[in-house]
């Protein structure tokens, strides 16, 4: 299914027009994991590291709306934004489309459309482009039939995408939702940072 675009689709795919994001014929379900994933937050830094991004570039789509936190906006000085997993995986989505030279007008579209699936959804998409439309492959015939019509040119896979992210998350800081308490993933080098914690 084209997700951004002129209209104009290979054999398979349908355009999603900017706008048009509520009527794609297979919204999905809500999983298990969906709610899951909300218990845990990543402060802007560790959302930076995980993604590949600068902490400007960061700060730069949250306030322009182009990938805002789902757990916690910042609210003045003080504050600090608050990124669950989905939102890592699409800054690192955002961040690969833009070096590949797609609009950023084609890029807002695709984030909406991402943000409208289910986790389970991301896990098995590809996104194939050609610099210009941005297109959601959920099967090899779909990837098959836009390679035959000249369409895509790269493509990226969601759910390797999902795999970098949650490598990178394991070595880093995330923050209990709930408690703001500080969670140490597989790190034994922070266990002084998880003391300290406990103590304060």
């Amino acid at each position: 299914m084209a997700i951004t675009g002129d209209g104009t689709a290979a054999e398979g795919a349908l355009p999603l027009h900017p706008g048009a994001v509520d009527r794609t014929p297979a919204q999905a379900a809500e999983v298990p994991g969906d709610r899951g994933a909300e218990t845990i937050g990543y402060r802007g830094p560790t959302a930076c590291a995980a993604a590949g991004i600068t902490y400007r570039q960061l700060d730069y789509w949250a306030r322009t709306g182009l990938v805002e936190p789902s757990v916690r906006p910042a609210y003045g000085s003080g504050t600090q934004r608050l990124y669950n997993f989905r939102d890592v995986v699409v800054l690192k989505i955002v961040k690969r489309l833009l070096d590949t030279g797609v609009s950023l007008q084609n890029i807002r579209t695709a984030v909406r459309h991402l943000r409208s699936r289910g986790l389970s959804d991301l896990a098995r998409m590809t996104l194939m482009s050609d610099g210009a439309t941005v297109y959601e492959c959920t099967s090899p015939d779909e990837v098959v039939d836009l390679l035959q019509g000249g369409q895509g040119v790269f493509g990226i896979a969601v759910g390797v995408v999902w795999r970098d992210v949650e490598g990178a998350l394991s070595q880093l800081h995330g923050e209990r939702v709930d408690t703001g308490e500080t969670l140490v993933r597989h790190n034994p080098h922070d266990e002084l940072a998880r003391r300290r914690h406990r103590a304060g």
